[in-house]
């Protein structure tokens, strides 16, 4: 039996990594920095933000440019990207979270943001109500694809790996989720191909989030 649904955020949920590419090419302008190719920029969705900066500058992680550049995101990320949330919401998204909820599946979320913009995201989409658990890459030691995000939130709720699926549209998600011990739902409607997903042998791959609730269904009859 599936007890615990655990989801990604940008590509998953919220149809926002287009937004979170201007958000990006926004912080690249402040800092006077040419901005990178957007396909550049999308393929780092899914990291950390001090990891998907330093790809993208070239530079370590713990560099000054780095952290002044997230500094920057954080900023541009509160006038870019939630305004325009509750219109980034994939269909089907709040129907199914609302039909597995009261099926009695728990809902959680595991994102590479940190907690608060994460949190502010979900709440400005509207779908923060669903979820008893928000987990951000602040809250771990070691973010996605290692299984730390997915083993917190299953310690806070009490539950096992054996009852619980990942639902993610990148490797990083699949990948956490079968360290960790779950089973995974990979949705090709996000930033990385169906092709792409494969290499991280999911349990099942859907085009829809109508069929991400189709697949947990059984459980909520």
């Amino acid at each position: 039996m599936i007890r615990l649904a655990v989801f990604d955020l940008d590509g998953t949920l919220v149809d926002s990594p287009r937004a979170i590419v201007a958000t990006f090419g926004a912080a690249f302008d402040a800092l006077g920095v040419t901005r990178p190719a957007d396909l550049a920029v999308r393929a780092t969705i899914g990291l950390p933000l001090e990891r998907a900066f330093a790809l993208l500058l070239e530079r370590e992680v713990e560099h000054a440019q780095v952290a002044e550049a997230v500094l920057l995101y954080r900023k541009f990320f509160d006038t870019i990207v939630l305004p325009q949330a509750p219109d980034l919401v994939f269909p089907g998204v709040a129907e199914g979270l609302a039909r597995l909820r009261e099926g009695g599946v728990a809902l959680a979320v595991a994102t590479s943001k940190f907690h608060g913009p994460a949190d502010a995201l979900l709440t400005a989409a509207g779908l923060r109500e669903y979820f008893a658990v928000v987990i951000g890459a602040d809250e771990v030691t070691r973010p996605k694809p290692d299984p730390e995000s997915g083993q917190v939130v299953l310690d806070r709720l009490g539950l096992t790996a054996e009852h619980a699926v990942m639902v993610g549209d990148t490797t990083h998600d699949l990948l956490m989720a079968r360290a960790a011990g779950m089973r995974s739902v990979a949705v090709t409607y996000g930033v990385h191909s169906a092709a792409e997903l494969a290499t991280a042998e999911p349990t099942w791959v859907v085009d829809s989030f109508p069929e991400v609730v189709a697949h947990l269904a059984p459980v909520t009859a």
